[in-house]
């Protein structure tokens, strides 16, 4: 079967469009009239394009630079295929069960492919591989060990366990974030417009004086000044700097030296920080409990840890496995892990209990993470008033000095 996009108007006359998979376009048209839709237009998708037509007449479909497959939606897919298989349910119609209940457009059509590669004999992990923008590594290996373990469902479900742990992760770190973030966005935007708008309208006055001016006044009307001329430079100067800050980022050199810093970021280091080990330590139990051998479990972890630095000390744990000895030693050599971790992992290596170890461990840290977050958040907001405060408190004085300055003359 192929996969076909098309367009058209369902039985309220309400425009419609989405794919379905069928054999021919004529097919296509029959299978959606029986579900009493009215196509206008059928074609069949072309693998990894995002533009049909010839020549000029090219039609561009932006969707399929906006849609995505997040996180959610691949914890809530895991989820649901783990349900279908463990109730016995051949791969090839859990996977036509899927096809039809996604909502996701961007995820119909990946599904629809990988569900014909298991029809003509692929392996799951293989087709889902076609697709490394939706399946990671990690999630292909899990599933390729549970395939050929024979316990599929019960690796698809801890996949959702280790999804949901994600997300419900960084849900935590955007909430705790979302307040300050917006709160200095908004009390940036009312200075600039008072440095914009009000205080040139103030300056006349100021002007009308005819009397030097204090300090504190000659500077604010300089930057109201600056800001108002000059906007497009400020413009220009924070895109250029961000462009080149990404540039720069890219590097190995300049890559490595970010990920340093924010290892040692003063409040989010310590965040940071946790957050990666947390990951290693959720990412190993997950891969090593689903029977991933355990030097590409490692392989694996070293690419989703999210910093270099902390990776690097992972690549080690590689080299120490393939001359047969320990994993606590590179980890507390680096002493980019904390005491508790490498002590734990050291324990379940001798006790034969690792992967319950390394989640117990990975629960501790997604716990300190939430408590350091609600205790930032409760101290940034004191932190942008006081800030925000100052930035008014110099605003007041300095358009008030020269009013108290001619009171003074006028006496």
């Amino acid at each position: 079967m192929a996969v076909f996009e098309y367009k058209g108007f369902d039985a309220a006359g309400k425009s419609i469009k989405g794919v379905i998979d069928a054999d021919s376009p004529k097919g296509a048209r029959s299978k959606l009239r029986r579900q009493n839709l009215f196509p206008t237009d059928v074609w069949e998708q072309a693998k990894g394009k995002a533009t049909r037509g010839k020549g000029l007449n090219i039609e561009i479909d932006l969707s399929r630079f906006t849609e995505r497959v997040s996180v959610a939606d691949l914890s809530a897919l895991t989820s649901q295929l783990s349900t279908l298989i463990g109730a016995g349910i051949p791969m090839v119609e859990a996977l036509s069960a899927l096809v039809d209940q996604v909502e996701n457009p961007a995820l119909k059509p990946i599904l629809v492919e990988i569900r014909e590669d298991v029809n003509q004999g692929d392996a799951l992990a293989k087709a889902m591989r076609k697709h490394p923008r939706v399946f990671s590594d990690l999630y292909t290996n899990m599933v390729a060990a549970g395939e050929s373990s024979g316990a599929l469902d019960i690796v698809l479900k801890r996949l959702t366990e280790y999804t949901e742990a994600t997300v419900k992760l960084r849900g935590e770190v955007m909430s705790a974030l979302m307040y300050p973030v917006l709160m200095g966005a908004v009390s940036v935007l009312i200075v600039a417009g008072m440095f914009v708008f009000v205080i040139p309208r103030v300056r006349r006055i100021f002007d009308s004086f005819g009397e030097a001016l204090p300090l504190p006044t000659r500077v604010l009307l300089a930057i109201s000044d600056g800001l108002t001329s000059y906007w497009w430079l400020v413009i220009l100067a924070l895109g250029g700097a961000a462009f080149g800050f990404y540039k720069w980022v890219k590097t190995p050199e300049g890559r490595r030296k970010w990920h340093t810093f924010m290892l040692k970021v003063p409040l989010f280091g310590r965040v940071n920080r946790l957050v990666a080990v947390s990951r290693f330590c959720r990412t190993m139990s997950t891969l090593l409990d689903s029977g991933v051998p355990i030097l590409s479990a490692v392989a694996i972890v070293k690419t989703v840890v999210g910093n270099d630095i902390i990776a690097e000390a992972v690549g080690k744990v590689g080299e120490n496995i393939r001359e047969g000895q320990s994993i606590a030693g590179p980890l507390k050599a680096s002493g980019q892990f904390p005491p508790l971790v490498t002590h734990m992992i050291s324990i379940g290596e001798k006790t034969g209990e690792l992967e319950p170890m390394l989640g117990k461990v990975a629960d501790s840290y997604d716990a300190q993470v939430e408590n350091i977050l609600r205790g930032l958040t409760s101290l940034l907001e004191p932190l942008l008033i006081v800030v925000l405060g100052g930035v008014v408190a110099f605003i007041a004085m300095s358009l008030i000095l020269p009013m108290l300055n001619m009171s003074a003359i006028a006496k």
